[in-house]
């Protein structure tokens, strides 16, 4: 296992990524009552979020939208905007109610076939919840020089609040899996759910995918450099040709850059100035968002990676954002507002 993972995690088939996780052959001992209710589960998480496909989306390309005057064509776009906030918000009510299922199942359930299958239902799940992050990030994003309408602001403020809500409540979820030992929180250990994705979008030629570590983890697993991380950004720049999907698959290692948001413990000089060594103001916690600078191997070559055992790096600060730990959706906002001033300033 390498300290992070420079190819990012795809769906190897439909039966994988089922609320009940991959088949297993459990010669008939496990519950089939608990595997029933699990299907049917996702069954209706499936039918909902494809209802939400159509409601969520935005109403481009009417022509009966774009011919009317201004000042109607506002009120139905405020209209829109009120019924895409409410489906969108039982959407999330919808998916808090699961994780609180699963939450319950566990914490209740006596079974330890029962535990494997909920186990295995927590990444599905969390993979299930990436399109609804995807609708929010994508449509809370917003380009610097556009000024925001109040309506159009609040309606974003309000997203990624639902973004956030989303956010805390599967990691809490996966933290509670993890005290009963029934997932690995282990980055460094085969099949552990360390992070998860909490959407992707689109800045210009820039799309960002983001991941939220579930506790600090640190920055190279075989190195102390005295950094711990709790989220990550995958920034790839899209090429022209890579508009289709067969030839986005095409990606090489170099078309990445991996952004973080960390934190490290620096040593108060006052503390230690006044030599009380009881003080536990002693270090002063620093949080930072900052790029992974490729030191081992010195190659963008894929062969290269596959190659290297543990790919080293260092931490390049880009911005320090004081004592006081972002939120998912505030580091986001910091990082695509690095972002977009890298790319205006180019």
């Amino acid at each position: 296992m390498t300290d992070f993972e420079v190819v990012e995690v795809q769906p190897n088939s439909p039966e994988q990524h089922a609320f009940g996780g991959p088949e297993e052959d459990m010669s008939g001992e496990r519950d089939s009552d608990s595997m029933e209710s699990l299907n049917a589960g996702q069954r209706e998480m499936e039918e909902s979020l494809s209802l939400a496909v159509v409601t969520l989306a935005p109403p481009c390309g009417d022509p009966t939208v774009c011919s009317c005057d201004c000042e109607a064509c506002n009120c139905h776009e405020t209209r829109w905007m009120e019924r895409n906030l409410q489906s969108t918000e039982l959407q999330l009510q919808f998916l808090m109610s699961k994780a609180d299922d699963l939450h319950d199942c566990l914490v209740d359930g006596q079974g330890h076939l029962e535990r494997e299958a909920l186990a295995a239902a927590v990444p599905s799940f969390l993979y299930t919840c990436q399109p609804f992050f995807n609708h929010l990030e994508s449509t809370s994003t917003v380009s610097p020089h556009t000024p925001l309408p109040f309506g159009i602001y609040a309606r974003r403020v309000q997203l990624l609040d639902f973004s956030q809500q989303l956010c805390d409540r599967l990691e809490q979820l996966v933290l509670t899996y993890g005290s009963y030992d029934a997932l690995c929180l282990d980055e460094t250990k085969p099949n552990s759910v360390s992070h998860f994705c909490i959407g992707q979008s689109q800045l210009g030629p820039l799309r960002v995918t983001t991941f939220r570590y579930c506790t600090p983890t640190p920055y190279l697993a075989r190195v102390d450099t005295g950094l711990f991380k709790r989220m990550r950004w995958n920034v790839e720049r899209l090429r022209d040709e890579q508009q289709t999907e067969e030839e986005s698959e095409a990606e090489t290692v170099g078309d990445t850059v991996y952004y973080f948001l960390c934190y490290e413990d620096i040593p108060n000089a006052h503390a230690q100035a006044s030599g009380d060594i009881q003080d536990t103001s002693n270090v002063v916690r620093m949080w930072s968002i900052g790029q992974w600078v490729q030191v081992t191997p010195d190659t963008e070559d894929i062969y290269d990676w596959i190659t290297c055992e543990v790919p080293q790096a260092d931490y390049h600060r880009l911005l320090f954002l004081g004592s006081e730990e972002p939120s998912s959706c505030s580091a986001t906002d910091y990082l695509q507002q690095l972002l977009l001033t890298h790319e205006t300033t180019d």
